[in-house]
């Protein structure tokens, strides 16, 4: 009994040491320099759930009308708004034809702008990432086509970020052209509050405040992350059906053939 207590107590420094390090190793929100995203729970969230085609549309206007003046969504074509559904192929089409696109060259080598065709490319709102920074005081406003994807938090950050902005706290000096966002790596960001109540004005009556606005907003740009979530779920459920299916049919197959050799009765005679 003795020796296995001595083997007990020379454990406990190691127990602990090694308690210690995983403790000092493991991950700490205490250290971040901002606030973790709040997860709003989100109706396109789940097994089985797909995204609020209303407020895509919603979010698209809100991206037209505020944020596509700075950032651009260069991996999404006109077409993958009407492969989606949320719009119809006429509206795809009349919503390209809006935009001058800049094509060519031409017989004589020269560019040339034409009306957009619903296989282009949204426009990105500047010529090249030198004159984004000329135009904002030397910060490049991001790409959004992938920034839901590219945050940890994916679209909770981005609503976070958006319904966020507020006045620093004491002691807290912001360099100018800065603003306070608790939720931005840092809590100094150089794009100014984009919402307002009423800075757009929705077709189907909704009432746009900033967090419904924001909340639309978001959504079209977790749509815009992954255009094809709504299929893939589609088609994942029909293959788990399936899977099902083929393994129920296997059981009972397993059960017919083999069932008459497992319980049969063998006999030897001299």
């Amino acid at each position: 009994r003795l020796s296995t207590m001595q083997a007990v107590r020379s454990t406990i420094p190691v127990a602990a040491a090694a308690s210690a390090i995983v403790t000092l190793t493991g991950p700490s929100k205490c250290n971040d320099d901002h606030i973790p995203s709040l997860d709003i729970g989100w109706s396109h969230h789940g097994p089985v759930a797909s995204f609020d085609a209303k407020s895509i549309r919603r979010g698209y206007q809100v991206y037209k009308e505020v944020c596509a003046s700075c950032h651009s969504l260069e991996r999404i074509a006109f077409r993958n708004l009407s492969e989606y559904g949320a719009w119809s192929e006429a509206e795809v089409k009349a919503m390209a034809a809006d935009e001058d696109v800049v094509d060519g060259p031409d017989d004589q080598g020269e560019m040339f702008d034409r009306p957009g065709k619903a296989s282009d490319m949204f426009p990105s709102p500047y010529a090249n990432e030198e004159a984004a920074r000329a135009a904002n005081s030397g910060a490049y406003p991001p790409d959004l086509t992938l920034m839901v994807k590219a945050r940890h938090a994916g679209v909770n950050y981005i609503f976070n970020l958006m319904t966020g902005y507020c006045d620093p706290p004491a002691g807290k000096e912001m360099l100018p052209g800065l603003h306070y966002n608790p939720y931005f790596s840092g809590s100094a960001i150089g794009m100014p509050p984009p919402l307002m109540d009423g800075a757009v004005t929705y077709p189907d009556g909704t009432e746009a405040t900033v967090s419904q606005m924001a909340k639309d907003v978001s959504c079209f740009l977790a749509w815009a992350a992954e255009p094809e979530h709504d299929d893939r779920k589609k088609m994942g459920m029909k293959i788990i059906c399936a899977l099902g299916f083929a393994a129920a049919i296997t059981g009972y197959m397993k059960r017919v053939r083999w069932a008459p050799l497992k319980t049969r009765k063998i006999e030897y005679v001299n």
